[in-house]
């Protein structure tokens, strides 16, 4: 595989979105950014996500779309949207609640609206659900969706129980936008 350079950008309440994060990144060696707790990220981060190829957005849906603090990022990327500089970038997305629904695909829309306003190209989740009556938790793309990465931590478990099936589903879905990533930079 070549070296695309991607980048996944998140945020994280609980300490999910993170471990969900942390396992999309390490799957093909992407940078990690966090948007803290005040919905901030370093110049240095701003610099990192201008020279990517790729940026993946990555936070939990609360109340039917993402944080302030998230939402504060992608209005600080407005000098980005401006100057067009991630214009034609790939782009993808993925999201975590404690429901099974929680309205997560309000949250992956939001994320996909951000990156047609930057001019980007937004890569689909690519995988079939897991929609037969022996599935579980455990299964990738459990969740069913199309649009973005998706995945369910029942509200009572620990970032140490996030069930396999989610974790893996973002890795399939960043090994997707690695491929898709390397196809368009190929020269």
């Amino acid at each position: 595989m070549s070296n695309s350079n991607i980048s996944v950008v998140y945020y994280s309440g609980y300490g999910h979105t993170k471990v969900i994060a942390e396992a999309f990144a390490h799957e093909i060696q992407a940078n990690l950014i966090a948007v803290d707790q005040e919905g901030l990220v370093s110049e240095q981060d701003w610099q990192t996500l201008d020279q990517s190829d790729a940026i993946v957005f990555g936070a939990p849906t609360y109340m039917a779309a993402t944080p302030w603090q998230f939402k504060r990022f992608a209005d600080d990327s407005s000098k980005r949207w401006f100057n067009r500089t991630w214009q034609d970038k790939i782009f993808g997305g993925f999201t975590n609640s404690g429901s099974m629904n929680g309205d997560k695909q309000m949250t992956i829309l939001q994320m996909q609206a951000l990156a047609a306003q930057h001019g980007g190209l937004w890569v689909s989740l690519g995988l079939m659900p897991s929609n037969t009556k022996a599935a579980t938790h455990n299964d990738i793309n459990y969740m069913g969706s199309f649009g973005g990465a998706m995945v369910q931590s029942p509200a009572d478990a620990s970032v140490n129980e996030i069930p396999q099936g989610g974790l893996d589903t973002v890795k399939a879905y960043a090994k997707r936008i690695q491929q898709i990533t390397n196809k368009f930079n190929a020269k």
